[in-house]
């Protein structure tokens, strides 16, 4: 990673423009649904959050989030996270989720929300493994089934996360503290050819979201939440525990 990366607020209408624009660059100009100029400075303006990632002072990724309000509780909601494909793998996601973090706590909010695709494991991985956040919701089909070549003609389904940044799970894993997990209480398997289907566009994605759906749906209902991905030996597995315990 480039030590001339940093990560801070923006506050100045042009930032908010690099933001619409980085939109467009990362996603495709065939994604329309972009959010405009006017959301980033409401979000800003109401105690949400625009944090810009800089290289030499060009914006080279963004982090977008709205304040909500949950049983009496303000949070925040991160709804959007985008980094230049040039820069993936870089760890400029991660500095990003750190510093808002970081500036979420300096106002005494302890929770951060956000939602993904439980068929991208590579999110699912960051989420729960290098954050230390968990999931014990579920959101069948969020957005409904949009035009968005993103979304491949399937349902938007998506797990809700639930990032407790003080809690022990979060600050053993922000600090590089917290190995990879190999087991759990109950475990939803994936098939080893996801990663393939994917590509292809397979009509195999349609059932395993399908078995996802229920399954999580089951767990949940039981009182559970995911808490892990499994990455290494065996097919690849959301790992749950009761939550409670954490």
């Amino acid at each position: 990673m480039s030590g001339n990366i940093k990560v801070r607020k923006c506050e100045e209408l042009d930032e908010f423009q690099c933001c619409v624009e980085l939109q467009r660059q990362i996603w495709g100009e065939a994604d329309l649904e972009v959010e405009p100029v006017t959301a980033f400075v409401v979000a800003a303006q109401t105690g949400g959050q625009v944090l810009g990632a800089f290289d030499d002072g060009r914006m080279i990724g963004y982090t977008l989030a709205v304040v909500g309000l949950r049983g009496g509780v303000a949070y925040l909601h991160s709804h959007m996270t985008g980094v230049l494909s040039d820069y993936r793998d870089r760890g400029v996601g991660r500095m990003l989720k750190l510093y808002q973090r970081d500036e979420a706590l300096s106002r005494g909010i302890r929770l951060i929300q956000w939602t993904f695709d439980p068929l991208e494991l590579r999110n699912a991985h960051f989420n729960l493994n290098r954050l230390g956040a968990i999931c014990r919701e579920y959101l069948p089909n969020l957005y409904g089934v949009t035009t968005s070549p993103l979304h491949r003609g399937l349902a938007t389904d998506r797990l809700l996360v639930e990032w407790r940044l003080d809690s022990a799970r979060a600050v053993a894993a922000v600090k590089n503290l917290v190995k990879d997990p190999v087991e759990a209480p109950a475990i939803i398997e994936l098939p080893a050819e996801m990663e393939r289907w994917q590509q292809e566009n397979a009509p195999e994605i349609r059932k395993v979201q399908a078995r996802m759906r229920e399954e999580f749906m089951k767990w949940f209902a039981k009182g559970y939440a995911a808490v892990g991905l499994r990455t290494g030996k065996g097919n690849p597995a959301y790992f749950l525990a009761p939550w409670s315990d954490f």
